[in-house]
């Protein structure tokens, strides 16, 4: 683990302690239609029904929208100037996450947001390269991603309250899941200067970093530098015991309620159903909520931004009776 510096300060998570759930999507530039031809992304982009949208998430009683910005491919929906300066034609024009952002906020969400820097195994091979992933310096690299989550973070502020960084695996082989695909000729990812410039814009804002899912986020964290477990457990599994749990981090889990592919890609496929009972959503969350730990589900999402109805009620009824 980088410790550097001892002098860090975490942010102070009580806020998402309070939180019961959320509901996490990976919607995605790979999402597809449940029926009919595909959207170019951008233009799907343009199609998202915001409110409607939101409006489900809130409907079932969660506490906060965790959206994915950036996955497999580095193709965000919203401007960003940094992407445009390393490979044009990669943001749209809408700024679809700062309106979400809005509606959240109107409805008393948090946000939250996943970003992934897109260099994993050849999925995005003209990023990786344009990026630096391939780079001799491997320093480029690094800036061109700081550059990009700064933006993010200075135009939304507040309004973003935490930040989900995913395959950290890629660029820093030391945790217990490597994925490495390039020559790092003994460069060591700056966790330290990714953290302070992932607070721009707010230096309460939330980071954490995945390791890997199961186990692996409570054995191993590559910095010091954030403020919480990544906790990506997939199935509904290991229900936590306390609210802070490897290095005094405040705990978290991630859970598919429903696919456990995370995104739906496959065209003319119907959404995925529950895999989990009211019941068993609803025990999960007692006991999870009993330490002050948040849960966020992930719901199937195609690319019209609908939801698996079953899944929605599957929380409504839990999170009805959470505050019987």
């Amino acid at each position: 683990m980088d410790t550097k510096n001892s002098t860090y300060q975490a942010a102070d998570t009580e806020w998402f302690s309070r939180c019961r759930f959320g509901i996490a999507v990976h919607w995605t530039a790979q999402s597809a239609p449940v029926s009919g031809e595909p959207l170019h992304f951008f233009d799907a982009v343009n199609a998202f029904d915001v409110e409607k949208f939101v409006d489900r998430v809130a409907n079932t009683g969660a506490d906060y929208l965790l959206f994915t910005s950036a996955h497999a491919l580095q193709k965000l929906p919203a401007p960003c100037a940094a992407i445009d300066a390393i490979l044009p034609g990669r943001a749209s024009e809408r700024d679809l996450m700062g309106e979400l952002m809005s509606a959240c906020n109107a409805r008393g969400l948090h946000f939250l947001l996943y970003y992934n820097h897109s260099c994993n195994q050849g999925d995005d091979p003209e990023w990786e390269q344009a990026c630096g992933y391939h780079g001799e310096d491997k320093n480029v690299f690094a800036e061109n991603i700081y550059r990009i989550v700064a933006e993010l973070g200075a135009r939304y502020g507040e309004n973003l309250k935490a930040w989900w960084f995913d395959s950290s695996y890629s660029v820093d082989p030391r945790g217990p899941h490597n994925s490495v695909t390039t020559d790092l000729k003994g460069f060591q990812f700056p966790w330290e200067r990714f953290s302070a410039k992932a607070k721009t814009g707010a230096p309460e804002r939330l980071v954490t970093f995945n390791a890997g899912d199961a186990d692996h986020h409570r054995n191993f964290v590559y910095t010091s530098h954030q403020d919480y477990l990544a906790g990506e457990v997939n199935h509904l599994i290991d229900p936590p015991k306390a609210r802070f749990g490897a290095h005094g981090l405040q705990e978290h889990r991630w859970v598919c309620l429903d696919n456990p592919g995370w995104v739906h890609s496959e065209q003319s496929t119907p959404l995925a159903a529950p895999r989990y009972s009211e019941t068993e959503v609803l025990e999960y969350l007692q006991l999870a909520g009993a330490h002050g730990v948040p849960v966020s589900f992930n719901l199937d999402v195609d690319q019209s931004g609908a939801m698996n109805e079953s899944s929605l009620e599957v929380l409504r009824v839990a999170g009805a009776k959470l505050n019987e």
